[in-house]
């Protein structure tokens, strides 16, 4: 679906060529998504729909750990010089609502929840220049990052299992195309648990802003359409079964789930 501040509207009834938001990802990076107003049908609120995840089969999804100075002292950590990327499988995605199933305490005892701003690939390309990324993003979306903290804190090669469980990355229900967005720098991401603020900072304090991670990881491979980048979180939070966790991004939206084992 394609909605504004009016409501949603089926993508087809906009252009009968697109029959999903994957289809749509190339049009939002280009600057030429069609607008609602053109739907052949009438919209219906946000209030009254159970919106899912936008993208139903995401790519390739990268992390970045330690993006916050701030996130690095925290941890005793050093801040990397560069992105201190991770990959995590598609089956780790889940949309909005959650739950997030915690793995049994025999595999892991405690887990971490982290608020992020998420990039949407909307184009093929490589090589990208970091003055060229607004042409390849199709927008932004908030997501619910977690780690099996023991598990990583065993030995920091695990770091790929640790992320990797079923539902360990919330999506928010709605991408957010860039010229909604904005200037990222003083805009906010927040850690909620529980209805408090376990976390914040300004995505100008990040180490590796969005659109230089966006270049970076194009000098590594190639990156499509559906394709994630989460760009690092202001701060984690333990949780446990009966949480509610809630990333708050500043412009972009929220993700919520709730906890469960």
């Amino acid at each position: 679906m394609i909605g504004d501040e009016d409501g949603f509207v089926p993508l087809s009834s906009v252009d009968p060529s697109l029959t999903t938001v994957q289809d749509a990802l190339p049009l939002a990076a280009a600057g030429e998504l069609p607008t609602p107003a053109l739907a052949s049908s009438s919209p219906v609120s946000a209030a009254h729909l159970a919106l899912a995840a936008p993208l139903e089969r995401p790519g390739k999804l990268w992390g970045i750990g330690l993006n916050y100075a701030d996130h690095a002292s925290d941890l005793n950590e050093d801040s990397p010089t560069e992105p201190a990327s991770f990959m995590k499988p598609a089956t780790a995605a889940t949309g909005p609502g959650g739950p997030i199933r915690l793995p049994s305490r025999e595999i892991s005892d405690r887990v971490t929840a982290e608020a992020e701003l998420a990039v949407v690939i909307g184009r093929t390309c490589s090589d990208v220049a970091e003055a060229d990324v607004d042409d390849v993003v199709a927008g932004y979306v908030p997501v619910i990052d977690m780690t099996a903290e023991d598990i990583l804190e065993r030995n920091p090669r695990f770091l790929t299992r640790s992320k990797s469980f079923d539902s360990f990355l919330v999506f928010g229900s709605e991408l957010v195309t860039t010229d909604e967005v904005g200037a990222l720098d003083d805009l906010s991401v927040r850690t909620v648990v529980n209805e408090e603020v376990a976390a914040e900072n300004r995505i100008r304090n990040m180490m590796t802003p969005p659109r230089e991670l966006v270049s970076f990881h194009s000098e590594v491979m190639t990156l499509e359409p559906g394709d994630v980048i989460s760009t690092g979180t202001p701060g984690a939070k333990h949780i446990v079964p009966g949480d509610n966790v809630r990333a708050e991004v500043e412009r972009v939206g929220t993700a919520t789930a709730n906890v469960v084992r």
